[in-house]
């Protein structure tokens, strides 16, 4: 359970710094969000939960 805190506080981590660093590029982001076919989305999204699983398993494993 703790790692998995862990996981969430890092992804915080990431979401802040894109936010709170580089406002502009996180407004022009979700514009480009809304655009985009959501089969686009769909295959981003799971090709970065594949990436995510593979890194988790490289280094946990």
């Amino acid at each position: 359970m703790s790692d998995f805190l862990a996981a969430i506080g890092l992804v915080l981590v990431v979401e802040g710094l894109v936010y709170g660093g580089f406002p502009a590029l996180a407004k022009r982001l979700a514009a480009e969000v809304q655009s985009s076919p959501e089969s686009a989305l769909r295959i981003a999204g799971l090709g970065a939960i594949a990436v995510g699983v593979g890194i988790v398993w490289l280094v946990r494993g």
